[in-house]
């Protein structure tokens, strides 16, 4: 297992880790409210930048120091020479610290947040909430929200759109859609997981110069985007003197004779992955059918378990891709337990076949180094973690570590902003995949390639991560439009 050093800009803080920065950076005799000045110096600059045809720049403040951030920005507006008219929420004069300094500072003389009418040319500074929200927005805050997005204008936010749960992505009640959101040293996961991602625009990341090393104190690595920084030095390395039993060898395992396109497309994806050599396992009556579509890859009969386990003699077949077509059932649970001291992508049917008994899979798994990787979609995740995902407190991110630390497993909780987990508690957001890529047989793909990358020795959570990443790359490739057969030809090894 590496551990994870991310670039600085790769980082995901949590609201309340944030927090502690900004404490550890005032105890380290850093000036707060200079870090204050230049947030709101950057969230002015990037509207004068990007929206200079304002006819005047509406600065909505809230109580603590995202008003305050607010507050330094409609200062720096007006000292511009910009049209600047400022509303708050609560009242400004029990503001405290530094926020208190901003609003003394701030020549703009404002009014009560519910006397603003929009009004045709505004764009609106949202200084109210920012990520430390945890509560549904008062209905005062409600009603604005609504009112602007009604009258279609343009909003900037400042640290991440008020009404957003910085932690998990949500909305609380309601939230503002951010055409442009300004954040501060690093990203919070609401950032990146939905709806959050959508809601927040394009994204500015602006160092206000709270030195690294705290902010990495912080982080400890475990939170990040999944980006080839997290995963890229755990890859095989491309010797020279490779060759294919090096690079090792995938078995894919096929539905019956009207249920074979599944497997292939995922073998497929898995030789263009990388893998040296590549088997679809079938059943003699599924034989024929994948005998006549299949050239680079083998097939081998495998019909009952009996037949698997005669076959796992064979040490060199390390890497299995059990799911896609093959049927959920009996059979699937005799062939997964069958494996348990092989490395397996366990997809699809093949997650649904343990809906009754999860914790008789995991307890496969449980011994030794992470062998197994699930990649439930929203559905599966909660045949095998019902409890975990009912649990409506947590983020995506700490269901998915929750699961992965029950399972033993890595998991790919699938979705437009896919999470994978370690059972050691790290995680990664993916944030490379296009929206397209929701097709039938996608999901094929990425097992296969999640394969590959196993059976040519990267660890679990390692090429889980490069998997979906991979995944996402090949989706881009292809285009809007795309089939899985498209999204296959795109695939290419790191």
């Amino acid at each position: 297992m590496s551990v994870m050093m991310p670039p600085l800009a790769d980082l995901l803080l949590s609201p309340d880790d944030m927090a502690a920065v900004d404490r550890a950076a005032a105890a380290s005799t850093i000036d707060s409210y200079g870090l204050m000045e230049k947030a709101g110096q950057a969230v002015a600059a990037s509207a004068l930048r990007h929206f200079p045809e304002a006819l005047r720049y509406v600065v909505l403040c809230g109580p603590g120091n995202n008003g305050g951030d607010g507050y330094v920005a409609a200062r720096a507006l007006q000292q511009s020479g910009a049209e600047v008219e400022l509303f708050h929420l609560g009242d400004p004069k029990k503001l405290k610290g530094d926020a208190a300094r901003a609003f003394a500072d701030c020549p703009v003389v404002g009014e009560t947040m519910v006397r603003y009418l929009p009004r045709r040319g505004d764009i609106v500074i949202d200084a109210i909430f920012g990520a430390g929200l945890s509560r549904s927005v008062p209905d005062e805050v409600a009603t604005i929200v609504a009112e602007i997005a009604g009258a279609r204008l343009p909003v900037i936010a400042v640290d991440l759109p008020s009404g957003l749960d910085g932690r998990s992505g949500q909305i609380l009640g309601a939230a503002f859609r951010a055409v442009r959101t300004v954040t501060f040293m690093t990203r919070k996961p609401g950032h990146l997981l939905m709806p959050g991602r959508d809601l927040c625009g394009v994204l500015e990341v602006f160092d206000i110069g709270i030195p690294a090393r705290i902010v990495r104190a912080q982080a400890n690595g475990m939170i990040a985007e999944n980006t080839p920084a997290q995963w890229q030095a755990d890859l095989p390395a491309a010797d020279t003197d490779t060759h294919k039993y090096k690079r090792g060898h995938l078995v894919v395992f096929s539905g019956g004779a009207t249920a074979t396109g599944a497997a292939r497309m995922s073998a497929m994806a898995g030789l263009k992955a990388g893998a040296g050599l590549v088997t679809i396992a079938s059943s003699e009556q599924a034989l024929a059918v994948n005998a006549g579509l299949l050239t680079a890859i083998m097939l081998h009969a495998v019909d009952d378990e009996t037949a698997l386990r005669a076959w796992l003699a064979d040490q060199r077949l390390s890497t299995f891709v059990l799911g896609p077509g093959f049927g959920a059932g009996e059979k699937a649970r005799k062939f997964v337990l069958a494996l348990s001291e092989r490395h397996l992508v366990l997809d699809a049917d093949g997650i649904t076949s343990f809906r009754d008994d999860p914790q008789g899979l995991f307890d496969a798994f449980a011994d030794g180094p992470t062998r197994l990787v699930l990649t439930p979609h929203e559905g599966e995740f909660a045949r095998l973690f019902p409890d975990i995902a009912a649990d409506n407190t947590l983020s995506k991110v700490e269901k998915a570590r929750a699961a992965a630390a029950r399972a033993h497993a890595a998991i790919i909780y699938k979705g437009a902003d896919s999470v994978i987990a370690a059972p050691d508690g790290r995680a990664l957001i993916n944030a490379n995949a296009p929206s397209w890529l929701a097709t039938a047989g996608s999901g094929d793909v990425l097992a296969g390639i999640v394969g590959a990358l196993l059976a040519q020795g990267t660890p679990a959570f390692e090429a889980a991560a490069a998997g979906v990443w991979l995944h996402g790359l090949a989706g881009q490739r292809a285009g809007k439009g795309l089939t899985a057969e498209d999204l296959v030809a795109h695939v290419t090894p790191f």
